[in-house]
C-alpha cells in the first residue's frame, strides 16, 4: 500500500467509525447474556426458545396485536387465493395488480389523505427526501433541510444523498428557536423529524404548525409509533393533532406495528396528481420491481375494515390501560402520556446485567445503548401491547423494581369538595 492514497472520512453527515466501534462493544455484551439473536417459537402470546426457556416479549411494535388477528391472516390468504401470485415483480409504474390500488384507496378514506404505499417506511423515507431535496417533491424551490438530532435512522441515512442536492443541517431534539431562525434567513425550509419517537413522546405538532402558517415551514413526519395505536380510527398523533395537513405536511407510517400487517403508506395532502407520479417514478426503491406483495395487500385491506369498527377503539382502551398500569409502578420521563413505549434509564454499566436479569425472570425488554440513545442514556426500553395481560404487565414492573427501576411515586388521593 506504500505510496497510494489512504482515503480520510469527512464524516459530514455520518460516523460509522464512532457508532459501530461503540455500539458493537454494547451489541456483542448483549448476544453473550442472551440478549441478542435470540430464536424463538411463538405459542399463544409466549416465546419459547430452543432451550426450552419460555418468555413474554415486551419488546414488540404490534402494539394492537393485530398481526395475529385471524382477519388480518385470513386476509392475507384471500387475496393470494384471488390473485393466484405472491409478488407480481414489476414496476408499478408499468403494471400493477387492482389490490394495490384498493388498498391505497382505503388507507387513503382511512386517513384522509392520498396514499402512496412502499414495501417499508425506510424505502419511502429513502426516496421521497431526496425528491424534497431538489424541490421535485414541494413548490420547486430547493429548501434548507433541517434534520432533527433524534430523528430515526431511515431518515437521517438520507442526509448525504440530500446533501447532493440541497442544503442540510442538524438541530437538537425539537429545537422550536433555531428552525424560526432558519425560516427567517432561508426561502424555503423543510423540518425532518419523528411525529412519534422511538424512544417515547410525540413531536409539537401545534408548534411547528404555527411557523408553517408564519413562515410556510413544511414538515416531513415520520408517525409509524402512534398510527393505529392513537386517534380516531387509528389516524396517529400527527393527523390527529396537526392543524397544518395540507401540501405543507408529509407523513409516512409503516404498517406493520400496530397497524399489524406489511409495508408503509405515504400520506399526502393537496399534493397535485404530477407530484404522485414523480413519487412513483423516481423515489427510489418506491420505482423498482418491489411493490407490496399480495399477502401483505390483503392483509393491509382487512386491518383496514377492523379501524373502521368499534373493535378498533376496544383495543386502544386496553393499550392504555396497560400503559397506566405500567406507570402506577415504573417511573419513566415518559410517565402519563398516551405513547406505548416506555425508557427505563440505566447506568451503561447495569444496563446488559438488568435486562439479562429481566429476561432469566421470564421478559424480554431490549437494552438500548450508543447509538440507539446518546451516550449516557442508556435503559430498558418497554414496548406494551393490548395482549398482554395484567398479571404479565404487574410481574414485569416487580422484576423491574428489582433490577433497580425507579417506583413511581403514589399519587395522593385529593380531600376537601
Amino acid at each position: 500500500m506504500t505510496g497510494r492514497k489512504m482515503i480520510q472520512p469527512t464524516n459530514r453527515f455520518r460516523n460509522n467509525e464512532k457508532s459501530v466501534d461503540i455500539g458493537n462493544s454494547f451489541w456483542k455484551i448483549s448476544e453473550r447474556n442472551g440478549l441478542a439473536g435470540i430464536v424463538a417459537e411463538l405459542d399463544d402470546g409466549i416465546l419459547r426458545t430452543g432451550m426450552g426457556h419460555e418468555f413474554v416479549n415486551f419488546s414488540c411494535c404490534s402494539y394492537l396485536d393485530l398481526d395475529s388477528h385471524p382477519k388480518v391472516i385470513e386476509g392475507a390468504v384471500a387475496a393470494l387465493r384471488t390473485y393466484g401470485v405472491l409478488d407480481h415483480c414489476i414496476p408499478r409504474s408499468r403494471v400493477q395488480i387492482p389490490a394495490l390500488l384498493e388498498l391505497e384507496t382505503s388507507l387513503g378514506e382511512l386517513f384522509a389523505a392520498d396514499a402512496v404505499s412502499a414495501i417499508s417506511a425506510s424505502a419511502a423515507s429513502a426516496g421521497l427526501l431526496p425528491l424534497i431535496a431538489s424541490g421535485h417533491v414541494g413548490d420547486g424551490i430547493r429548501p434548507l433541510m433541517i434534520f432533527d438530532k433524534n430523528c430515526h435512522v431511515s431518515m437521517a441515512q438520507a442526509k448525504p444523498v440530500c446533501a447532493d442536492e440541497t442544503e442540510i443541517v442538524t438541530c437538537r431534539h425539537h429545537d422550536l428557536d433555531f428552525i424560526e431562525d432558519r425560516c427567517k434567513e432561508y426561502a424555503r425550509v423543510w423540518y425532518i423529524c419523528d411525529g412519534s419517537d422511538s424512544l417515547g413522546g410525540y413531536a409539537p405538532v401545534k408548534e411547528l404548525a404555527a411557523l408553517q402558517d408564519r413562515y410556510g415551514l413544511q414538515v416531513f413526519y415520520d408517525d409509524s409509533h402512534s398510527v393505529s395505536a392513537y386517534g380516531t380510527r387509528g389516524i396517529g398523533y400527527v393527523r390527529s393533532t396537526s392543524p397544518a395537513l395540507d401540501d405543507r405536511t408529509i407523513t409516512v407510517t409503516t404498517l406493520n406495528k400496530a397497524f399489524g400487517t406489511s409495508g408503509a403508506a405515504i400520506l399526502l395532502n393537496g399534493h397535485p396528481k404530477e407530484t404522485l407520479r414523480i413519487i412513483e417514478r423516481f423515489a427510489g426503491a418506491l420505482s423498482y420491481s418491489q411493490p407490496l406483495n399480495t399477502a401483505a395487500v390483503g392483509a393491509g385491506l382487512a386491518s383496514a375494515e377492523i379501524h373502521r369498527t368499534n373493535e378498533l377503539i376496544t383495543l386502544q382502551r386496553r393499550l392504555q390501560d396497560r400503559i397506566a398500569l405500567f406507570d402506577s409502578r415504573i417511573a419513566t420521563s415518559q410517565s402519563g402520556n398516551t405513547f406505548p413505549i416506555r425508557l427505563v434509564p440505566m447506568d451503561d454499566s447495569r444496563v446488559i446485567e438488568a435486562g439479562r436479569r429481566v429476561f432469566e425472570a421470564g421478559f424480554y425488554v431490549s437494552p438500548v445503548f450508543f447509538p440507539i440513545v446518546a451516550r449516557g442514556t442508556a435503559g430498558l426500553r418497554v414496548m406494551l401491547r393490548a395482549g398482554h395481560t395484567h398479571q404479565q404487565v404487574s410481574e414485569l414492573c416487580a422484576v423491574l423494581e428489582e433490577v433497580g427501576a425507579p417506583s413511581a411515586t403514589p399519587v395522593r388521593p385529593e380531600t376537601g369538595a
